[in-house]
């Protein structure tokens, strides 16, 4: 099997789609340039099915590592037989290889080596081939040196036997098929950490059971978690009559006394050996599909994140709430630059409501703020209630965003080297402002973990997720496209062909001569080749440059095609550019070629009528409830407005304008069957909830949102 067809039986992808994408990654292009002006090449593949190649790829290059590694350590043993050669060759699937692998890896000190070194194996293979008339005649004839009874020559050889069971590849694929289809996953609790407060939360699993295959992701990672903090141990069960049954069919074939070994042989051979074993294959298989729905539902947040709607260049007025401590203030201007930054102390202890409304409303005078944007965190509703009770000169628009990983970012290397003069207080203030008007180019700078949009990010496999965090940023950064001339290093350094050392020899270049006037300057910047160019131009924007097509998606490549296009129409590049009656005109079959086919030439007549389009949609104000400030407010069956602010796989959390998100269940979610809860709401949409059950102890609120 080569890597194609390995691919086509992981995907279902033509072959020649596959063989193409494969060709531009070994010319070294990236996931979303191919995406966006190689569909031709591809066959109009998107992003995701971009990226399962790449993976399905990567898949197959570490099994013929592994199956290398395997045939080489058999043939230094000179055991590997042209049979056993030619399973391994034809054989595509980790487990497989490793279990192929298994009676051929170095052993120390087991008891079937021990019993081996006793001279004990002829003993076992006579009793495997349960041919022998008088048992107990053949064993007498192995009782000698350290042997001093039949017993213990029985004993030998049937570690031996066990050993072989073990090793059996029909005994394993048989026995992990059982276990697939109906092992149970039980918890207990461990009895001396029941009455601890940190497990109640874990109560649930305290006493539980059900079947493997059919629990929940989440579900699976809490009871897991549970386990690694000591509060319950988990098992894996399978019916062992069944099991055993299942080891002694395939290998028993008369009723002597060579079977009753093989029998008990069989039951150690199962308890202390496959159990432990296949136990822990199944789970690591179940883990893992649990890490992956989780770092889906992780990855489709922070992509809804990422992309949720920007105020665009706004002269912001950002307030990171406090109490004692106070809210500290600070006003950014278009570009999101510092400006002005102080604390004022509106709320208790100081209660200094009347001097901080006069400081906000001269700020707001004086740097000629168009809106506010504040925190979530403590005393959030208290400040915005404080601010919406200032009598501005002009409409001000008050938002309230989530201060989710500011505080990372605020004491983060970027920060600091952003902001060397200023504490971690003023950071964290400016992040809140710069969130509110591009929500994208700030979050970027903070751990995609940080942000805590998910499930157990912190139980799940860490490579996989950033891996797949990684390629989201990336997919979102390139989808809405980047402003050369503004982006910081840590935007730039997510952009096609790019990287982070990229990125900083760009914003060096730039501090040193200026803004970027035309896209070929890029040329300029130190070790940025052709090959950098050609992935990341596409996706760079550049304002009122001369060639109006840098700041569009069009690629510098296909710049000549829409000169000829212009040309043909008697016009100027300038004047086709939002000319929807001309470019109807243009015929995209006319202008296709062997760099440029018809899917990309579609894509930037698109892009023609509305050039460097944000995607994004606009910014909505949101009010909450004004009469709920905090849980004793909140009433069973009260019908309230509120923000989804996370996306689980068994539900969605949101934010009531309290300290305290509320649960809407994914069967609470619509009438009817829910399979997936990203199919009903997204991140930050504005819903209704009706309030169905609060637990003021444990500061949990269930809603709903049929009625």
């Amino acid at each position: 099997m080569d890597k194609t067809e390995f691919i086509h039986n992981h995907i279902q992808l033509s072959n020649s789609s596959i063989n193409a994408t494969l060709q531009l990654f070994d010319e070294d292009c990236t996931i979303p340039f191919i995406a966006r002006y190689r569909k031709d090449k591809t066959g109009n593949l998107d992003e995701v099915q971009i990226e399962h190649i790449q993976k399905h790829s990567k898949n197959f290059d570490e099994i013929l590592k592994r199956k290398t590694s395997v045939l080489k350590s058999i043939e230094e043993q000179n055991l590997l037989t042209p049979d056993l050669k030619s399973k391994l060759e034809n054989a595509f699937d980790l487990q497989l290889i490793e279990d192929l692998y298994l009676p051929f890896k170095k052993k120390k000190n087991t008891k079937a080596e021990v019993a081996r070194s006793l001279g004990l194996e002829p003993l076992a293979k006579i009793i495997m081939s349960q041919n022998s008339n008088d048992l107990l005649f053949t064993v007498s004839k192995y009782v000698k040196g350290k042997l001093e009874s039949e017993e213990e020559a029985l004993q030998g050889a049937r570690d031996i036997i066990a050993e072989w069971l073990n090793e059996n590849l029909y005994i394993r694929k048989q026995l992990r098929f059982l276990y697939q289809r109906k092992a149970t996953i039980s918890s207990k609790v461990v009895k001396t950490k029941e009455s601890e407060e940190a497990a109640q939360k874990f109560s649930q699993y305290f006493d539980w059971e059900e079947n493997l295959s059919r629990i929940p992701s989440h579900r699976l990672l809490a009871m897991l978690r549970a386990e690694a903090e000591s509060f319950v141990k988990v098992k894996i069960n399978v019916d062992k009559d069944e099991a055993l049954e299942l080891i002694e069919k395939a290998v028993i074939k008369s009723k002597n006394a060579c079977a009753e070994q093989i029998e008990l042989a069989a039951k150690d051979a199962f308890k202390r050996l496959l159990e432990p074993a296949i136990s822990n294959d199944v789970l690591s298989e179940a883990k893992l599909k649990a890490d992956i729905k989780a770092i889906d539902v992780f990855s489709e947040n922070l992509k809804q994140l990422l992309l949720a709607a920007p105020l665009g260049e706004k002269r912001i007025l950002a307030i990171d709430p406090g109490y004692r401590t106070g809210c500290k203030v600070v006003c950014l201007d278009e570009k999101g630059d510092l400006i002005h930054n102080e604390t004022i102390y509106p709320h208790a202890p100081q209660n200094e409501s009347g001097m901080a409304m006069k400081k906000i409303r001269s700020m707001v005078n004086a740097y000629n703020i168009e809106a506010i944007s504040i925190g979530n965190g403590t005393a959030s509703r208290e400040t915005e209630f404080f601010i919406k009770k200032i009598a501005f000169d002009k409409p001000i628009q008050v938002f309230v965003v989530s201060e989710a990983g500011a505080s990372i970012y605020s004491a983060s290397k970027i920060a600091r080297d952003e902001f060397p003069n200023y504490d971690v207080t003023v950071r964290g203030a400016v992040s809140i402002g710069r969130r509110l008007s591009d929500p994208l180019a700030e979050l970027v700078k903070i751990d995609a973990k940080s942000i805590g949009v998910g499930q157990y990010q912190h139980d799940v496999d860490q490579s996989l997720l950033k891996e797949e965090l990684d390629s989201t940023v990336m997919r979102c950064v390139n989808s809405v496209g980047v402003n050369l001339n503004t982006a910081s290093k840590s935007l730039l350094s997510y952009v096609s062909g790019i990287g982070e050392k990229m990125a900083e020899n760009i914003v060096t270049y730039r501090s040193e001569n200026g803004s970027f006037n035309s896209r070929k300057e890029l040329k300029k910047v130190p070790r940025l080749g052709e090959k950098v160019f050609q992935q990341a131009a596409g996706f760079l924007r550049i304002r009122d440059a001369e060639n109006p097509l840098d700041n569009s998606s069009v690629h510098p490549e296909a710049y000549s095609l829409v000169e000829k296009m212009a040309k043909d129409l008697k016009t100027s590049v300038k004047d086709l550019i939002s000319n929807k009656d001309l470019i109807s005109k243009i015929q995209a079959s006319n202008y296709a070629n062997a760099e440029v086919g018809i899917l990309v030439i579609q894509d930037i007549l698109k892009e023609l009528e509305k050039p460097g389009l944000d995607p994004r949609k606009a910014t909505k104000v949101f009010e909450f409830d004004k009469n709920i400030r905090k849980l004793s407010d909140v009433k069973v069956g009260m019908i309230l407005p509120g923000i989804v602010n996370n996306i689980t796989a068994f539900g969605c959390f949101v934010d009531i304008g309290i300290k305290e998100s509320g649960l809407v269940h994914i069967s609470q979610l619509k009438e009817g069957f829910v399979s997936d809860v990203n199919e009903v709401v997204k991140l930050h949409q504005h819903v209704q909830v009706k309030v169905v059950e609060i637990d003021e102890q444990r500061k949990r609120i269930q809603l709903t949102m049929i009625f």
